[in-house]
């Protein structure tokens, strides 16, 4: 870079006028019939993927989708200070966990790769001699110290910090005397003053005079790594981004990068700022809040539907706004004209319902079902290990059938983890005087209920069931039906609160509800 600069002191630092106008084409609503649509998600491995930035990818995602275009993921690790470790490969797997795999990324390759930013250093390089030599951007040998001072003199005054632009204006001799000493100085870009309008697919006609604002931009840093500006400029070119599809942050500094695309004789992407998406009181997600990232939502048992599901329906982008949306329907419904400028708020308090009704739909699927009981199998000899009674209950029969039977009733498999269904996994120590019915009465019903189950070719269902628990308790002097059902509840469970006692009886199975039975029977020698 050094021995480049020398030779450009010797020709004119405005060789090249930067007047002309952008070479924005005209925006339309959507992409052009026939054109290739390839978008990007373009995270900094600095944090775990959280939900903003699944948000983002998602609508990247289905945008390319629809248009039957390409989804790459890009990550752009040039603040090489700020990297947190194992961030990039989490980025990556919960994209593919949450069903929104990328077509081209650093795990799965490309034709446009590398796709780390810290392995395309040389391009960044070619572009800033290009910018250096077209006089469109200059040496800046002010140190970090001198720039610290500015920011707070302009703190101090309560004014904007910005760089005064004091190296623009350097002559050759001085930057050839200031090369001399420091071979590797920062570049930076020249702001023009008539900044190019364009228009956002979302918010419109937009133009934002940042010379006015802002002080002319380091694109190169002297470590050789480029800023965000540079970086996203060239790789959106070299990577043949049709639409550039990212937060309303990134609005103001657009006009920034027309006019680096401008310099560089590029044309740019189509540009769509999608607003924030903010927690339900208005502020803003952060990566200090540990539970908008995506591992959280994984270990605790919800849905990558569901977390699809919520932060497109709290959204724009949609005809309407509908609970219980799969990925193809979102693909189809998606209409990058509805989305507003509005920022969207999200309610995770509502997220345990979309995860149930995502959930019984994916047990009504006997394809999908066995995963599922696969995932519940896991869970249980996870929680309760040594304490389990009896393998039976991992057999996976008796894991679907529970499944089958509480579904639209839960909203994640770990509900059913609770002390509350305990009783599917562990038997429980129950002893006949906790029953609340006198023992001779106690003594009847269980005697009917064995003859119940005893019963050839009884089809143990629950309507079944309770026709039989009905008759059950027809006859019994001074005991209620309610008491009847108390007694069985607290047999079979141990609780005096769950599911229907049909469902409990169905749920164990007649010879897990027999032994049951006669466990508490055998309990009376204990208490006499």
């Amino acid at each position: 870079m050094a021995a480049l600069l020398k030779r450009l002191l010797r020709a004119d630092p405005r060789a090249v006028a930067l007047g002309h106008s952008v070479g924005c084409r005209e925006a339309s609503l959507g992409p052009d019939p026939g054109a290739t649509v390839r978008v990007r998600f373009a995270p900094s491995p600095t944090g775990f993927l959280h939900l903003g930035g699944l948000r983002t990818a998602l609508y990247n995602y289905i945008f390319a989708k629809k248009h039957q275009g390409s989804f790459i993921l890009r990550l752009e690790d040039t603040d090489q200070s700020r990297l947190v470790p194992r961030a990039a490969e989490n980025i990556e797997d919960m994209l593919e966990w949450a069903g929104i795999p990328p077509d081209e990324s650093p795990r799965r390759g490309g034709p446009a790769g590398p796709y780390i930013q810290s392995q395309r250093l040389a391009l960044y390089a070619q572009a800033s001699d290009a910018l250096l030599k077209s006089g469109a951007a200059y040496p800046c040998f002010c140190s970090p110290q001198r720039l610290e001072l500015l920011k707070k003199e302009a703190l101090r005054n309560r004014q904007t910090p910005r760089y005064d632009n004091r190296c623009r204006n350097l002559s050759q001799a001085q930057v050839a005397q200031k090369l001399a000493m420091d071979p590797k100085p920062a570049i930076r870009f020249r702001l023009e003053e008539a900044a190019p309008a364009f228009q956002d697919l979302v918010y419109g006609w937009t133009q934002h005079e940042v010379a006015s604002v802002e002080g002319d931009p380091v694109i190169l840093k002297s470590d050789g790594f480029p800023t965000y500006h540079l970086a996203c400029v060239v790789d959106d070119h070299h990577m043949n981004i049709s639409h550039v599809l990212r937060g309303s942050e990134w609005l103001v500094s657009t006009s920034k990068h027309l006019l680096l695309y401008q310099a560089l004789g590029w044309q740019p992407p189509q540009f769509a700022h999608l607003p924030l998406l903010l927690n339900r009181d208005g502020s803003k997600l952060s990566k200090r809040q540990k539970d908008i990232f995506l591992e959280h939502f994984a270990a605790a048992g919800f849905l990558p539907e569901a977390l699809l599901d919520i932060i497109t329906n709290c959204g724009s982008g949609f005809a309407e706004n509908q609970m219980g949306r799969t990925l193809p329907e979102l693909i189809t419904q998606f209409d990058l004209t509805r989305i507003t400028c509005h920022s969207a708020l999200l309610d995770l308090e509502k997220l345990p319902e979309f995860n149930r009704l995502h959930l019984q739909r994916l047990v009504s699927n006997e394809t999908q079902r066995p995963q599922l009981v696969e995932k519940l199998q896991t869970l249980v000899k996870e929680a309760f290990g040594n304490q389990l009674q009896d393998k039976d209950v991992l057999d996976p029969a008796y894991l679907e059938r529970i499944i089958l039977l509480r579904q639209g009733h839960i909203s994640r498999l770990q509900d059913l983890l609770s002390p509350v269904y305990s009783y599917l996994w562990t038997r429980p120590a129950v002893h006949r005087s906790q029953l609340g019915i006198d023992s001779e009465k106690v003594d009847v019903i269980v005697k009917r209920l064995l003859g119940l189950l005893g019963r050839s070719g009884l089809n143990l269902t629950q309507d079944v069931v309770n026709r039989e628990l009905k008759k059950l308790s027809e006859g019994l002097e001074d005991t209620k039906y309610s008491s009847v059902m108390k007694l069985l509840r607290m047999t079979l469970s141990g609780q005096l609160q769950g599911p229907p006692v049909a469902e409990m009886m169905v749920s164990l199975g007649p010879k897990e509800v027999q032994e049951r039975i006669q466990k508490v029977l055998s309990s009376q020698g204990e208490n006499t």
